[in-house]
């Protein structure tokens, strides 16, 4: 049996499907990855987006991520392994994307239940009252040489993602982490599975009697526990599962 038809039939026979995804599902919309050859680590100083240096230098962080992040990423479009993803949460058989992408990708493509473990570019955080706004107001003041302000408290403002050095929302990894604990099939889509809390969250799914699939360009940290391993691009392989699934239902209800 091949492994589109097999990893179908692994999704058709679920109960409760969860996906993770990393940069590598995002790719193929044009966004670069962070740790490969060609990521966005080897452009731009990672130290740089401390957020030790955010505090220290935030009228800098803001032009330097609103130039050379924000507007790189902003007009990319889902693919077709974002589209297919939304599909078969539509047909109720994905329950949940977990996502360490701050590209606003899923949502783009139609995903409902999306958990962002790494936030979403497209808002601001006051980083005291914790409220948040639409990015392009901060970017507003930004382009006149404005620290973004909170308009109700008077915090600074900040991208609304994980910079290095903070820790991750904590209501997102509770959710991530019960999905995982819950899921009789885990997903992994474009993620080297390199970077925690993330890469435990397989290992929860596993231990909780799930089967893991791993989609992904290359080896991952994981690859020694995964049931089935897809060395391909996500862009390229997981649309042809999603029609695939498709067809066996249409069958399955054909006989019927």
């Amino acid at each position: 049996m091949d492994l589109i038809k097999q990893i179908a039939e692994k999704l058709i026979k679920s109960s409760f499907a969860v996906v993770l995804t990393g940069a590598g599902i995002s790719t193929g919309s044009g966004i670069p990855d962070f740790r490969g050859p060609q990521g966005i680590w080897k452009v731009l100083d990672p130290n740089l987006f401390h957020i030790s240096h955010f505090y220290s230098d935030p009228l800098n962080t803001w032009k330097l991520f609103m130039n050379e992040m924000y507007e790189k990423i902003k007009d990319s479009k889902p693919n077709r392994a974002h589209y297919s993803l939304a599909r078969l949460e539509e047909l109720n058989i994905i329950k949940a994307v977990i996502t360490q992408n701050i590209d606003n990708l899923h949502e783009k493509a139609g995903s409902k239940n999306v958990i962002e473990l790494h936030g979403n570019m497209k808002y601001a955080i006051c980083t005291q009252c914790h409220r948040k706004y639409d990015i392009e107001n901060a970017f507003n003041d930004v382009k006149q040489n404005k620290i973004p302000i909170c308009p109700y408290c008077g915090g600074i403002l900040k991208p609304d993602v994980v910079f290095f050095g903070e820790p991750l929302p904590e209501k997102e990894i509770r959710q991530a982490f019960d999905l995982a604990s819950k899921s009789d099939l885990f997903l992994v889509l474009g993620s080297s599975l390199s970077v925690s809390p993330a890469n435990q969250l397989p290992i929860i799914a596993k231990s909780n009697g799930a089967e893991l699939i791993i989609i992904n360009m290359g080896e991952t940290e994981l690859d020694y526990y995964a049931d089935i391993k897809v060395d391909e691009k996500v862009e390229e392989v997981f649309p042809k599962i999603c029609k695939k699934v498709e067809e066996m239902i249409a069958s399955l209800s054909s006989c019927n």
